[in-house]
């Protein structure tokens, strides 16, 4: 094993940034991580464009606090669905990370996406290799390096506008988003500012920042020292069968590194050079790995290259590789997997008796009951109803118990799309079928002869209807 260190790869001991250069890496898990990345930024760019049912597929749009997830829109009055969803999102990151470690780092998370697949290679494109980018920043200012800087920097800038008019469009849709584009700069600085701000820090980080994002601000790797075990799933150096480690001599066979005490690592720190993160894999997991699969494969290509098995770095735990184990389900595991489904359950039970309407239904402020010229009772209500759909619904009350009479005051409701509508109900109760003081009574709201909701609600009358 190397020796422990207890700094971060990233900074001296005096705490000043050593900039990374890390290698162009190739390889089986790069053409995957590859293929993924493609898969999900064309899903990023499309997304605001996608309808489902005349909704976008994804908006957050937290100005309006109105949330669209696949089609389905979602307002503050569903609050208790995001509660529930946020502690689905949290436990599954417990179970997986658990169970495979930071495997959402390495491959779908956007800092990774976005830094590996994007930018990156973009510098590399520009720029050259490691090698190359390095002595290219330690040269003096010539035209040529002015021209390649600028023009790197010209098109991350680019790129960070186009990430954060795409960001934009998830948070206002992309109608405002246009609408902002198209128009007069001077009505809409709120915007215009909020496009401006968004570029900047996408350029920030991806030009500046980098791999600090995931080491300074992101928690999970200090997070993943709570959750690992020795059966994690990580990105793992097999030292029982690199160490020790030692330089790859002319014609050594693998018998004869065994006779000298030297295991399968020649020493080659390509799993190094390429790491972005810049840490040495073969220290054992660590805050800073992301779990970007680069060290397995400069290491597989090292080894096809010596005539040694793939697999000194490698998807394993702790246990697989000092017992040969393999992946096994503990009861911690089992515990975050019943808590887990327990929340699903109850999130997916949420969602589909979600009523696509919300209705309130309240005594008039101020009325009190009426003695009608029938001998009836009436109280007056106020009833709020909230579409919360992107279509036109038609609504109608109806008295369930049948103790009365319910009439709406000013004709049929009919409540736009995403918006509310408002109205005063009479409901008339026979003194027969009356408690003294309060009665409760049942409303159904229908639309087209099917029932969303069952409200209940208090009828007040008098306390003894002899003395009235």
């Amino acid at each position: 094993m190397r020796d422990f260190r207890n700094y971060l790869t990233t900074a001296d001991q005096e705490g000043r940034r050593q900039w990374l250069y890390p290698r162009k890496v190739q390889g089986r898990f790069f053409r995957a991580r590859t293929w993924l990345s493609w898969l999900l930024l064309a899903t990023m760019f499309v997304g605001p464009f996608i309808r489902i049912n005349g909704s976008p597929l994804l908006l957050v749009n937290i100005v309006e606090r109105k949330f669209v997830i696949l089609g389905q829109i979602f307002w503050p009055q569903d609050m208790i669905m995001f509660a529930v969803a946020l502690l689905v999102f949290i436990t599954s990151i417990l179970v997986f990370t658990a169970a495979f470690g930071r495997l959402w780092c390495g491959w779908t998370c956007p800092q990774t996406v976005l830094m590996e697949m994007v930018f990156r290679k973009i510098e590399y494109l520009i720029e050259g290799d490691s090698h190359q980018q390095r002595a290219l920043d330690q040269a003096p200012w010539t035209p040529g390096k002015a021209a390649k800087k600028g023009a790197k920097h010209a098109i991350f800038l680019g790129l960070s506008f186009l990430f954060s008019n795409t960001l934009l469009a998830y948070i206002i849709g992309p109608e405002q988003l246009f609408q902002i584009i198209t128009d007069s700069p001077a009505r809409h600085l709120q915007g215009l500012t909020a496009m401006i701000l968004f570029t900047l820090v996408f350029y920030a980080i991806f030009a500046r920042f980098r791999e600090q994002a995931c080491t300074f601000i992101c928690p999970y790797g200090r997070l993943q020292s709570t959750l690992l075990d020795e059966n994690s799933i990580v990105v793992a150096y097999d030292y029982k069968r690199g160490e020790k480690c030692g330089p790859l001599r002319r014609d050594e066979s693998a018998a004869q590194r065994q006779a000298a005490g030297n295991g399968d690592c020649i020493a080659c720190h390509q799993c190094v050079v390429v790491c972005p993160t810049g840490i040495d894999i073969r220290n054992g997991t660590q805050m800073e790995c992301v779990q970007c699969t680069a060290c397995i494969d400069a290491c597989d290509d090292v080894m096809d290259r010596v005539g040694r098995p793939r697999g000194l770095i490698r998807y394993a735990s702790l246990n697989g590789i000092e017992r040969g184990e393999r992946l096994k389900v503990t009861p911690r595991l089992v515990g975050y997997t019943v808590v887990l489904l327990g929340l699903a359950f109850l999130l997916a039970l949420l969602l589909f008796t979600r009523s696509e309407v919300q209705t309130l239904v309240l005594r008039a402020q101020g009325a009190l009951f009426q003695k009608m010229p029938n001998g009836h009772y009436s109280n007056l209500y106020t009833v709020r109803v909230v579409n919360k759909t992107s279509r036109e619904i038609p609504i109608e009350l109806k008295l369930e118990n049948d103790i009365g009479s319910l009439t709406v005051m000013g004709g049929d409701i009919i409540v736009a799309p995403q918006k509310q509508a408002e109205t005063s109900v009479l409901i008339e109760l026979n003194p027969s079928a009356m408690k003294p003081g309060t009665t409760p009574v049942v409303v159904g709201v229908y639309s087209q002869g099917r029932r969303l909701e069952r409200l209940v609600t208090a009828f007040i009358g008098p306390r003894d209807d002899r003395n009235q």
